[in-house]
Parts: C-alpha cells; structure tokens; sequence
C-alpha cells in the first residue's frame, strides 16, 4: 500500500507539472522577452506570423527529454526574420521550427548559434524545418556561419539552407580547442540547395569540427540529406574529426568532393553521387587513418585529381595536424563508380606529401566506362593497396592487373534510378540493389519551393531595337532579364555608365551596318548585383572618355555583390581605348567573381589597359575575381596586356582560375605591363595555336596545387620566349611547352 500511494503521488504530481506547461503567442519583441524569461519543460513560445525585422532571439531554458521548451512559428514558414537578425539557443531540451531566414543577414558570425556564449551552449537541442535563404553577409569577402553546432546531442533536420554567398561555412559542428569530447550531433533531411562558387577557400557546405581538434572523435552522424549543386569549393563536405558517419546522402551536381580531411576512424556509406557530366564534380577523397568507404553509388562524375570520384591521398610523414596524415588501413569495398572520369590514388605525391597510402583495401567495387578509357591514374606508390574482387569492363591500356576480373558489361537502370549489370557479370561487386537513394522531396520542408539559384539565358527574354540618337539607356532601363537590345547603325553616344543587373544581350544591326558606340564616362557598363552581359557585333571606342587613368569600357562594381557574373564579347572591336593610362576593355572586382568572360572572334587595339584585367585581392589573398577567361579567334594589336590573372594565397581549395588562349593574333602588345599574358596562380592554362608578334612575353607564375598549363603549337615572332617561374614547387618548372615556333628577337 505505501508502495502505491507513492506511485499515485509521483504521477499526481507529473501531472501538476503538466499542467502547468504554457503556451505563449507572442506579437513583438518585448512580449517574446518576457515569455521567456522563466521557461519551464513543456512550454510553447509562438512568434505571431508575419515579418520579424532586426531580432535577435535568444531561446534559453532547460526542457526535459519528454517534455522540451518549444520555439515554433505560427504556421510553418508563417514567420520570416529579416534585416539584422540570428537565434541562439542555450540549455537543454529546446527545440526550434517553423522559421524562415530571408532578406537580411546575421549581425554576428553565426546565424543560428547552439549556445549563447562561449560557457553557455546547448545540449539535447533539435533545430527542424527552418529555412535560411541567401541570408548572406553584404560582402561576399565577410564571414559567417549559418549553423554552428556546439555542445552535444543536438540535432538538425529537415530544414532548408539555399543561396549562401558570402564566405563562411553553410553548416558546421564546432568542437571549440581543448574540449575533446564526442558530440554525438545528428544532421539528418536537411536541403542544402545550390551555393555558388565562392572563389576562395571557406565554401564548404558542411564542416564537421576544425583540424585543432582533429585527432579526437565526434562522432556525429550526417546522414538523409540532399546537396544540390553545392559549389562553393573543393571540399563540398569537410570532415576534420573522428568517428562520423556519412551516410545515404544524395550529392546532385556539386562541384568537389565529400573529403575526409582530418579525424580517424569515420564511416563513408550507401551514399550517391551524380554528376551529370558537369566540370570538377567528385565523390569521396581518404586522407588518414582507418576510413571506410563502401557501397557508394557515384555516376557521370567529370572531376579529375583531388575531385576524382575516388581519390585515396599521399600524406605527409610525421604531418602537422593541419596538413595531410598518411592514409593507414583504409577500406574501399563495394563502391560504383559509372561512367566518371577518373579515381586518382597517391594523389598529391610530391616532395612534402611522400607518405604513401599503406594497408589499405580496395576490393569488390564495380567500375564501368562506356568510353573504354580507364579512369584509373596513380601520381605514387600504390604497393601498399591490396586489390582483389573488382570488376570492370575492358578498357583501353589499364592500370592495374591484379585484382580485377574485365568483363563484358550490359547496363540497366533499376527502380531505385541507379544503374546495375545486367545478368550474373559484376558477381558481388558493387553496390547493393537495396540501395536507396534519398529524393529531394523527402529532404528539407515540404511548404518552401526548393526553386534553385537559376537566371535567364542569353537571348531569352523579348527584343527591343534601338535607333542612333534614341536612349540606350532607357532601353536598357526598361528591359527584363534574358532581353536582347538591338542597335541600329550609326553613332550610339552614352554619357553616364549602364548598370546591368540583369541577363542582357547588345547587338549591333543585322546583317549590314555598323553601330558605334561611344561613352563620356570612365565606364560604359557597370555589372551590378544580378548582372550578365553578351556584347555582339558592336563597335567601341573610348574616345570620348575622359583623360584620366583607370578607365574601363565594362567594370564590375566596386560595391560588394554576391551573385556571380558572367560577361560574353563575340564578333565586336574595341578601339581608341588609349587616351589615358590603363584603360582596361573588362576590368574585374575583387569584391565579386565573374563565374565566366568569354572573348570570341573580337578585335582590340590602342588599349592602354588589359583586355582582361583580373587581379583579384592581391598577392597574399586566395580571392580571386574571375572564374574561368576563355579567348578565341581574337586579335589584340597594341594592347597593354591580352590578360592579367591572379590567385594568390596558399590555399588549395578552389578549382580556378581558369585560363584558354587559342586561335589568337597578339602584335605589338605587353610592353606597357611586361608581359603580353600574365597568369599567376592559375590552376589550368591553355595557350595553343596563337601567334605573337613584336609583344613582350607571356609570363606564367604556379603556385600551390596541381597547376597544369600547356603553351603548344605557337608562333612567338621578335618576341621573347616564355618565362616560368615557380613560387614554392622545387624542380624545374611543371608547364608543358611543345610544338612552338621562335623568331628571335631583333
């Protein structure tokens, strides 16, 4: 009896807690403050929907494991925080959802914050259905995290993180220095929409501790989410602690690899990759010891080195733990891998990186190429990997023999969208039918469009035609995103600079006539936020422009932009550009990256300046300005340089710039700057097929990485040879020269 008078007093009295649980709806900023300032378990804070400007909220309290403290919005999605506004969650059992981050940006360095301070986190805490969209920093160059995870036990799912621009990791567990202990988060559902190339490093999508902290385990389990044309740079995922698991996410046309940076010990599982063809997508890279990769699904994946669909690391001996430990007992079993460029091993063997990968497994995967190229490329000594069970259909001058059993391979699609062998072929290599691969429906929330990051196309929109003397400004003005201006012959005067914010095509008249177009100001076009502008079939002079230095036909905005441009120039000349010094035709920002300038069957000449000048941030910052620059069919007489592009820094983790000059006529150019073409830092260069003539020398300066650039099948007439030079690699210079022809120089 005594026995049950205690149990009917214990649940009398969960009862009168119960009960005594609240639910706050609360209006404004000062009623959620006093909501909150005695939160008991079981109670329920509502923002009312609508717009929620400049609010930072602070959500403390100590929920129960059956009984959290809620945070939720009204109606899902109902409320939106803008302006200057974050959340910081401290204690334990909270729980957040329903929110939506737009239009605004943190006024500290993380959106959503698990703790309050640095004594004061969150534990126990689960973050679901919120949305973060481009809520970014004003300057791309301006860090932030949008989710920083401290403490344990957390949780983040089915929320929606799409647009992240400025520098700053999209999603990060931080292990603060000194505080070893397994954290035990779980990121799980979760949209991680379309992140544009940031140009730096500092674009990962999702980081799981720092390298300080990297020899200890968090074990955290990231797992069911979707990441959607993720590109901020090499390392989409970046693991830099022990004991994750990687597991049944989708990565769908992202731009670099899952990297198993620092930390032991992890899992790398069931996971699926598609590339769909598109440049620099990779899969999974293993860097140090006891890493599990198996039964992952990787399909059209275009990424080469460190982006390979495999890559398996040299390390470095006795590595600094910010450097590169020696990858020991790895296992690669079960994986893949269709139709993708390359599976790199020993990558990044050099001088420094000298630790071969040893004791490791590479056994029953399944490799198929219908071009019959191999993919297989080893940059070391790979007698430390044992192969055995793989399967792959006959390819041309393989690689590797033992191991592999090369087979006749039929492929078909299966309901789960992956592709198999037909018949008994492949035997148990490969991953497993039960496969299944997370829909981009089933991540994130279902009351958001998951509409992408898409613009215009060139061309796209409506026409407008322009008549000599009527305002170009004004049409430009009134135009929409993806509209063509067409200009009608004669003289086109512009005496203020043109923003483009937009997707915007200029031609000049069809088929006969010329128009000319000439500028009083120390810009024509001004690329703005947004802005993408084709230039074709026109005439440019800058002889009106006024004698002062540093004029450029078009300019990215000084100010900070966070979408990327792109500028396209086809079949149009520029001329008379030499009326004041360095008067550039593109002169780039380092406050924003042109993701493209493209320069077809063009011709330039009396420019003072750069056709392109790219110099990015300066010398020591790995923030660069344009992307890729690609000039063809052109011709460049008297320029002050065709191109001047610059990355600096010793960062590894960005897959440009990127650099082509073919088919091209260079005459009486780079004297002014000291070279005709001037590349330092590019990570791909290909000069080929052009002809030089009375110019100063192209000068090609590597620094970090794996630079490849090929000067091949040029004439180089009265102009001096190629200067190389090599910032920190020893040996000789790594650029490929053949196939050029010299004149001496008179």
């Amino acid at each position: 009896m005594r026995y049950v008078i205690l149990i009917i007093a214990a649940l009398a009295a969960l009862r009168t807690d119960e009960a005594r649980a609240e639910r706050f709806l609360v209006r404004d900023q000062a009623q959620f403050r006093e909501a909150t300032e005695t939160l008991s378990p079981g109670d329920e804070v509502v923002l009312a929907n609508g717009e929620w400007r400049d609010f930072q909220v602070l959500f403390e309290g100590r929920g129960l494991a059956d009984r959290p403290i809620t945070l939720r919005a009204e109606t899902p999605g109902g409320v939106v925080l803008t302006g200057q506004s974050n959340l910081r969650l401290s204690g334990e059992y909270l729980l957040v959802s329903g929110l939506v981050f737009r239009d605004g940006h943190s006024p500290t360095d993380e959106v959503i914050a698990f703790r309050r301070d640095s004594r004061r986190t969150a534990s126990h805490s689960r973050v679901t259905q919120v949305v973060i969209d481009r809520f970014n920093q004003p300057d791309r160059r301006t860090e932030d995290i949008w989710v920083a995870i401290y403490g344990q036990d957390n949780r983040v799912d089915h929320s929606h993180f799409e647009g992240k621009s400025n520098a700053g990791v999209t999603l990060a567990v931080i292990r603060p220095r000194g505080n070893s202990q397994p954290n035990r988060h779980r990121i799980d559902h979760n949209y991680f929409g379309p992140r544009p190339n940031l140009g730096s490093n500092g674009g990962e999508t999702v980081r799981i501790g720092t390298s300080e902290e990297s020899l200890s385990d968090s074990n955290s389990i990231i797992e069911s989410n979707f990441f959607d044309r993720c590109d901020g740079e090499v390392e989409i995922v970046s693991n830099k602690s022990g004991g994750n698991i990687f597991r049944g996410n989708v990565f769908h046309e992202s731009r670099g690899a899952l990297v198993l940076r620092h930390g032991s010990g992890n899992l790398v599982e069931g996971n699926v990759f598609f590339g769909n063809g598109k440049a620099h997508t990779g899969g999974i890279r293993v860097i140090n010891p006891r890493q599990t990769v198996r039964h992952n699904y990787m399909e059209g994946l275009a990424g080469t080195g460190f982006a390979s669909a495999i890559t398996v690391m040299n390390g470095v001996p006795d590595s600094p733990i910010n450097r590169y430990h020696q990858v020991v007992g790895a296992v690669i079993q079960g994986n893949s891998v269709i139709d993708s460029r390359r599976i790199t091993l020993a990558a990044g063997a050099d001088e420094e990186r000298s630790a071969p990968p040893v004791d490791t497994r590479f056994e029953r995967n399944l490799i198929f190429n219908e071009s019959g190229d191999d993919p297989f490329r080893a940059e070391g000594d790979i007698g430390g990997i044992t192969f055995a069970g793989n399967v792959q259909n006959p390819v041309r001058q393989p690689l590797l023999q033992d191991g592999f059993q090369r087979r006749e391979l039929d492929l078909a699609r299966a309901a789960n969208g992956l592709l198999y062998p037909t018949g008994a072929a492949a035997g148990a290599a490969g991953v497993p039918r039960s496969l299944q691969p997370i829909r981009r429906e089933q991540t994130g929330v279902a009351w958001y469009p998951k509409n992408g990051t898409g613009t215009a196309a060139f061309g796209s929109g409506a026409r407008t035609e322009v008549t000599a003397g009527a305002s170009l400004a004004r049409a430009v003005a009134m135009a929409s995103s993806g509209d063509t201006i067409r200009l009608g012959p004669g003289a086109h005067f512009v005496d203020a600079p043109l923003a483009i914010g937009k997707t915007l095509t200029i031609t000049g008249p069809a088929p006969q006539g010329e128009a000319i177009l000439r500028f009083g100001g120390r810009t024509l076009f001004e690329i703005a936020e947004g802005g993408r502008l084709h230039l074709t079939g026109l005439t440019v002079s800058g002889d009106r422009a006024p004698r002062a230095p540093g004029n450029a036909v078009i300019r990215a905005a000084a100010r900070p932009m966070l979408a990327n441009y792109a500028i396209v120039i086809e079949d149009s000349r520029f001329g008379e550009l030499d009326g004041s010094p360095d008067f550039d035709v593109v002169a780039t920002s380092p406050s924003a990256l042109a993701d493209s300038i493209d320069i077809k069957g063009s011709r330039f000449e009396r420019v003072s300046g750069a056709v392109v000048d790219a110099r990015g941030a300066g010398e020591d910052s790995p923030l660069y300005s344009a992307e890729q620059v690609r000039i063809s069919r052109s011709e460049f007489r008297e320029v002050g340089a065709v191109v001047d592009l610059r990355r600096g820094g010793r960062d590894e983790s960005t897959f440009g710039p990127i650099f082509s000059l073919t088919d091209s006529v260079v005459v009486e150019s780079g004297r002014l700057r000291g070279a005709s073409v001037r590349l330092s830092g590019v990570q791909v260069a290909s000069i080929e097929r052009n002809r030089f003539v009375d110019s100063a020398p192209i000068e090609v300066t590597h620094s970090v990485g794996t630079p490849q650039t090929l000067v091949a099948g040029n004439l180089f007439a009265r102009t001096p040879p190629v200067v190389l030079r090599e910032l920190y690699a020893p040996g000789p210079p790594r650029a490929v020269l053949r196939g050029n022809r010299t004149e001496a120089v008179q």
